[in-house]
């Protein structure tokens, strides 16, 4: 299988595209893959990111004052541009580019580009260049440059620079708003060939040092042109001579651990710095390490795409990730979408990681919960207890979802309500429970996950009201991961009443908190309990919200919300006619004047994101402790309706529908696997993966192979194994972390299931299928017949 995602031709209509997906990153600091020589524009988009560095501005919108918290774009490191001397600096859009080739090597982390550019009178430049972002040292990148003349000699100027004049622009909707980020830019000369850049964003004040090495057969002159550090040199270029530029950089902040001054930090760390081939050894050593623990077999197209989203998923969140205060950037680190800000996907990216890296899973779960005081401070500014998370977080846990939203089709600023996506507590929940089952962290689970949990449950059951009529308990005021329904049409109040997805998971929250208390140690409980005030009473209280939570139906279906039965229906077929793609039907009806909380249509999975969560068995056990029968003909009923009301204009979407027709109705699973994977790499969205890629689908798709087809959970002290074959992927396997067992590989093959367990002196695991239980001891490979 090839491991080698190549583009061949320059397209400037798709560069931004490539760009994202050739970004290079290592979980601290990633790198847009843009072309050296060009800066930002219509066209191209460089930016260099770093987790967790965000900046707040205010600006002025629609006449109203809007504060935002964005990912800061950081000093640009890439520029090196090049022309014969005298002559117009080389892009492809100001000469002739013969050919174009761009190769993502995902085994190496390499990017490498070679262009031919034509210089006219025959003359002909090609450039080879080769870039890094080191994935064993995270504060370390290169770029090698090799320049070629093609039948000609003649003098070549070459410019390096460290750009401070950067800001944040990438997403044009976002434009209206104040997108400069830094401030204090100064620039100097190290040692010669070496210049370096500081500044620091303007109100979070987190300080920026960065410097660059330059290395070439010709002597390197600087100049300081504020904003920007300059180095240039001329190169004298023979006929068929490969000449080579070195360009190393160093960037620290001051959020980094175990540094003083940012700028210091870096020069010290250039000057120890190797040159680019010494650099390249460790750096594919940390990649191979990296593919060995996240080993994926998986044939074909969609094998070679999986690889791809694999490669982003690591180097958004590496192990470098594990020493950091971030949490799960939605669009990775890979441009300035949603400014990059934290939302629920980690509840489709920790399942993976939880079997691979559990050391990245409980950083990043140590980041809500170093956010826990904020948002309990949430819940008390509504009247609650507990903890309220909010919908999007960023630097310290306060709620960065805007109140304003710019609808690109009709051009109005429209309010925004998606922060009573309260949901997101659960997904936090869900993931503490995901992560302590996965690896056996009692410690964790004891302590800073028993905190959160028990914070979240108190939230959630202090929301609940009791309705004498329906002698039940009610949730209202929320939206639903469907997020096209804010609020009940003509109604000036924002809010749903009874979301289906958001009361099912709220008992299943009730219930895991109450078996997380119970089972305590007793001195801890003691802790627990005398810290924050708890005591058997409020106990009694959820076990009774965790029975009888109101889910509503209609037609012997689940209804998404109260009232979802009174909607209109809508006609998609002439929405299909006239408009062709209908994922952000949102804003089409806006655009018309209309509103789509006014029909029964969903932007994405909801009432089904609970098939998505929840095995069959443990979702009919939900409901049955509801007081609710759920059959598999309610569910596949259920599973029908909503998927012909569903528009996917969510990259999430297809991934949670595939994963629930692999088991509800496999012929159809396929299709909307496919969807799932072609997501980001075909852009499926319309120029959204031009400013990020879409994380949560890009791992999701990898747990899709890793436990959806596989029914694989982890439970009880045991592995469970249910696996569901389809046609279109007969035959895979992959490689997981399990409770301390390293490298345990498990292999499915035309109804046969392999499972070997690596030699070690820990305790054998236990394997739970729907037919039989088999205990695998270290060291010995188990071969299972499956039942058709």
């Amino acid at each position: 299988m090839s491991w080698t995602w190549e583009y061949d031709g320059y397209e400037p209509g798709d560069e931004r595209l490539r760009e994202s997906l050739c970004t290079l990153g290592n979980g601290y600091l990633a790198t847009r893959g843009a072309l050296p020589e060009c800066d930002a524009d219509d066209v191209h988009y460089p930016g260099t990111y770093v987790a967790g560095c965000y900046n707040r501005l205010t600006s002025e919108v629609a006449g109203r004052r809007v504060e935002n918290e964005d990912m800061v774009n950081l000093p640009n490191w890439l520029p090196l541009r090049f022309r014969l001397a005298g002559g117009r600096w080389l892009t492809p859009e100001t000469a002739t580019v013969l050919d174009h080739r761009q190769d993502l090597h995902l085994d190496s982390g390499l990017l490498e580009r070679r262009t031919r550019y034509a210089l006219g009178e025959g003359r002909v430049l090609s450039v080879r260049q080769q870039r890094l972002v080191h994935m064993a040292d995270p504060h370390l990148a290169a770029l090698r440059t090799e320049f070629t003349a093609e039948d000609f000699h003649g003098d070549l100027e070459v410019e390096a620079a460290l750009d401070g004049g950067v800001i944040n622009a990438g997403v044009a909707r976002y434009r209206d708003l104040d997108g400069h980020h830094l401030t204090h830019v100064h620039t100097g000369t190290a040692v010669p060939g070496t210049v370096w850049l500081r500044c620091r964003t303007r109100t979070s004040d987190i300080r920026i040092g960065m410097a660059a090495r330059l290395t070439a057969p010709a002597p390197v002159t600087d100049a300081h042109e504020s904003p920007r550090a300059v180095q240039r040199l001329i190169l004298s270029l023979t006929p068929g001579r490969t000449t080579t530029v070195d360009k190393t950089i160093v960037l620290h902040t001051s959020r980094d651990p175990a540094i003083s001054d940012p700028l210091q930090a870096a020069i010290d760390r250039l000057d120890a710095a190797p040159g680019f081939d010494d650099l390249l050894a460790p750096h594919l050593t940390a990649w191979g390490q990296l593919w060995r623990r996240a080993e994926l077999d998986v044939p074909g197209e969609a094998g070679r795409i999986l690889r791809l989203h694999l490669f982003h998923v690591l180097q958004t969140l590496a192990p470098h990730t594990a020493d950091l205060d971030v949490g799960v950037p939605a669009r990775g680190l890979h441009g300035e979408a949603y400014r990059g800000h934290v939302f629920w996907d980690e509840l489709f990216v920790l399942p993976y990681l939880n079997l691979h890296f559990p050391e990245v899973s409980r950083a990043l779960l140590h980041y809500r919960h170093r956010r826990l005081d904020r948002a309990r401070a949430a819940a008390r500014a509504i009247g609650r207890r507990g903890a309220l998370y909010p919908w999007q977080s960023g630097s310290d846990g306060r709620e960065e979802t805007q109140r304003l939203h710019l609808n690109p089709r009709s051009g109005r600023w429209l309010p925004d309500h998606s922060h009573l996506q309260h949901h997101v507590g659960s997904a936090i929940a869900y993931n503490v429970w995901q992560y302590c089952e996965a690896s056996g962290d009692a410690e964790f689970l004891h302590t800073k996950g028993a905190e959160m949990l028990l914070q979240i449950a108190r939230f959630w059951a202090d929301s609940a009201t009791w309705d004498e009529h329906l002698g039940r308990h009610r949730i209202r005021g929320v939206v639903g991961p469907d997020e096209y329904h804010e609020a009940y049409p003509g109604s000036e109040r924002p809010g749903l009443d009874d979301n289906a997805y958001t009361n099912v998971t709220v008992a299943w929250v009730l219930i895991r908190t109450l078996e997380v208390l119970r089972t305590l140690p007793d001195p801890r409980r003691r802790e627990l309990a005398e810290r924050t005030g708890l005591d058997d009473r409020e106990l009694e209280q959820w076990d009774h919200i965790s029975r009888t939570l109101h889910v509503p139906f209609h037609d012997g279906l689940i209804s998404q919300f109260h009232g979802y039965d009174d909607l209109a229906e809508l006609d998609w077929d002439d929405y299909r006619k006239r408009y062709g793609d209908i994922r952000r039907l949102d804003r089409i009806l806006e655009a018309e004047g209309d509103t789509v909380n006014r029909y029964k249509a969903s932007k994405q999975a909801d009432v089904l994101m609970l098939g998505y969560l929840f095995s069959p068995t443990e979702l009919q056990d939900l409901f049955g402790r509801l007081g609710y029968r759920l059959d598999e003909e309610t569910w596949l009923r259920t599973v029908d309706y909503y998927l012909a009301r569903t528009s996917h204009g969510s990259t999430l979407s297809g991934l949670v529908h595939g994963w629930i027709l692999s088991r509800a109705r496999r012929a159809e699973a396929w299709k909307f696997c496919q969807e799932a994977l072609r997501g980001d790499i075909a852009d499926v969205q319309g120029g959204t993966t031009g400013e990020g890629i879409h994380l949560g689908a890009m791992a999701g798709t990898l747990d899709l192979v890793q436990r959806g087809l596989t029914g694989l959970e982890t439970r009880a002290g045991a592995l469970w194994l249910d696996p569901v074959p389809l046609p279109e992927l007969s035959s895979y396997g992959f490689s997981i972390r399990y409770q301390g067992h390293w490298g345990i590989r498990l292999r499915l093959t035309s109804g046969r299931l392999e499972i070997a367990v690596p030699p070690s002196d820990l305790l054998p695991i236990d394997i739970q299928l729907p037919d039989r239980a088999v205990s695998v001891q270290p060291g010995e490979t188990c071969r299972l017949l499956l039942p058709d």
